[in-house]
C-alpha cells in the first residue's frame, strides 16, 4: 500500500480544478451530493505553462504571438516574424503545500513559408516522489507519479489579418505503482487535438495606433481516460477559451495592452443524487464524448443560471517599453461553487538580443489558497533570418 502523501497530492489536484467543498465531501463521505462539480481526468493539462500568460490572469488566446504562443493557441503561430524558436517554461507548483510537485513546458516552431507554421512541445508534470510500503510497513522503493502530453502543431495564415491551428496530442498519466486498493493500476493513455483560431486587425483607437484581436482555442478534445480495465472511463479536460485583446501603440518606445479571455470546461456537470445514489437533477455524465462536450453546455442542475457559473473569467494588462522590458498584470476569476480559484497575478519580461525572459507571480486572494505564491518562469530564443 502506499503512504497517504500520494492520496493528498491527487487531493490537492481535485482541490485545484474542481473546488474545496467538493474534495471536502467526497473525503468525509458524504452520502448527498450537493455540490455540481466538473471532474475531468489529467487537470494539469489546464495549467497555462506560459509566464506571460500568467502575469496577465491567464489571459492570452487572442494578445499578439511569441514563442510560446502555441501552449495557449496553436492558430497565433502563423503571424511570428521568426522563422524559428524554442522557448522552455518551469513552475513550482503548489509549492507553499508540496516541495517537489512542478511542471516543465518545452516547445518549439519552425516556419515553412510565410504563412505555414509547425511546431511542437512536450509539457511534462512530475508530482515528486512517494515512498511505497508494504503490509509490514517495510520500505518497498520510491515512486515518481507523472504525467505528460506531447503535441505537434500545424498553423496557417489566410490573407493578412486571420488563422487557423490545429494540436495533435498523445497524452500519458502514471498515477500509481500497479496496485491500489487492491485493485491493477495502469497508466492512462489517450489521445486529443486542440482547434483553434485568430484573427487581428490594425485600426484606430483614441486616435493611437491600435491593433484588435480575438482569439479561440477549443482544446483537448479527445478519447477519454482510464486506469483500470473495469474503471468507467472519464473525460479529458476539453476546454473553450476565447477571448479578445486591444495593443495600443502609443509611440516608438511605448505600448499597451489589455486582455479578456472566457474558460467554460467542456465536461459534462455531476448532477445531483439521492443517498441511493440515483439521479435527482441533471444528466448522467456517462455518455459519449460529442455528447459530453455539446450537453456540457446545458446540463447543469440549475439551468441556465448555474451554466454562467462554470465560466471562469481572465483578464490582464501589458506595458512593453521600446520592445526590451515588460511589465503585466491580471486578475482570474472563478465561481465559489465551480472551483473557487481566484487570484491577481503580476510579472514581467526582458528583451536581450535573441532572447526573451519572462517571469509571473501568483497572489491569491482567497485564504489558504494552495496555489499562493506560484512563480513561473519562461525562456524563449527566436532567432532572425540567416544573411548569406
Amino acid at each position: 500500500m502506499m503512504k497517504l502523501n500520494y492520496f493528498s497530492r491527487i487531493l490537492l489536484l481535485l482541490l485545484l480544478f474542481v473546488g474545496k467543498d467538493v474534495v471536502a465531501q467526497q473525503s468525509s463521505g458524504g452520502s448527498v451530493s450537493q455540490t455540481n462539480g466538473v471532474y475531468p481526468d489529467v487537470p494539469f493539462l489546464l495549467i497555462t505553462p506560459d509566464a506571460r500568460a500568467g502575469a496577465m490572469g491567464e489571459a492570452g488566446v487572442a494578445v499578439l504571438p511569441d514563442g510560446n504562443s502555441m501552449s495557449i493557441n496553436p492558430a497565433k503561430l502563423a503571424f511570428l516574424e521568426r522563422p524559428y524558436g524554442v522557448s522552455l517554461s518551469y513552475s513550482p507548483w503548489l509549492k507553499n503545500l508540496v516541495p517537489d510537485i512542478n511542471l516543465a513546458y518545452l516547445s518549439g516552431f519552425y516556419q515553412i513559408d510565410d504563412r505555414t507554421v509547425i511546431g511542437a512541445s512536450l509539457r511534462y508534470f512530475s508530482l515528486g516522489e512517494i515512498t511505497l510500503t508494504g503490509e509490514d510497513m517495510s520500505t518497498q522503493g520510491v515512486f515518481s507519479p507523472n504525467e505528460f502530453a506531447f503535441d505537434a502543431t500545424y498553423s496557417r495564415r489566410f490573407g493578412e489579418n486571420f488563422s487557423l491551428g490545429t494540436a495533435a496530442r498523445i497524452i500519458r498519466s502514471n498515477l500509481t505503482s500497479g496496485q491500489v486498493g487492491g485493485s491493477q493500476q495502469k497508466p492512462g493513455m489517450a489521445v486529443a487535438v486542440d482547434v483553434s483560431a485568430f484573427f487581428k486587425k490594425p485600426t484606430v483607437l483614441f486616435g493611437k495606433d491600435a491593433i484588435l484581436s480575438a482569439g479561440l482555442n477549443l482544446s483537448n478534445i479527445g478519447t477519454k481516460m482510464s486506469y483500470t480495465e473495469t474503471q468507467n472511463k472519464r473525460f479529458l479536460p476539453a476546454n473553450m477559451k476565447l477571448g479578445g485583446a486591444a495593443t495600443f501603440i502609443i509611440d516608438d518606445y511605448n505600448q499597451f495592452a489589455f486582455a479578456l479571455d472566457f474558460n467554460k470546461l467542456m465536461v459534462p456537470t455531476d448532477p445531483i443524487r439521492d443517498t441511493n445514489g440515483e439521479i435527482i437533477s441533471g444528466k448522467d455524465p456517462f455518455r459519449s464524448v460529442p455528447s459530453g462536450i455539446i450537453g456540457s453546455f446545458g446540463d447543469a442542475p440549475g439551468g441556465f443560471k448555474e451554466e454562467l457559473k462554470e465560466i471562469g473569467i481572465s483578464t490582464g494588462i501589458e506595458y512593453i517599453y521600446n520592445q526590451q522590458f515588460a511589465v503585466r498584470a491580471g486578475y482570474f476569476y472563478e465561481n465559489p461553487e465551480k472551483g473557487d480559484r481566484r487570484y491577481f497575478t503580476v510579472g514581467g519580461g526582458l528583451k536581450y538580443n535573441v532572447f526573451n525572459l519572462d517571469f509571473s507571480y501568483l497572489i491569491a486572494n482567497a485564504q489558504n489558497s494552495p496555489l499562493a505564491n506560484t512563480l513561473r518562469f519562461s525562456l524563449a530564443w527566436n532567432i532572425d533570418k540567416v544573411s548569406k
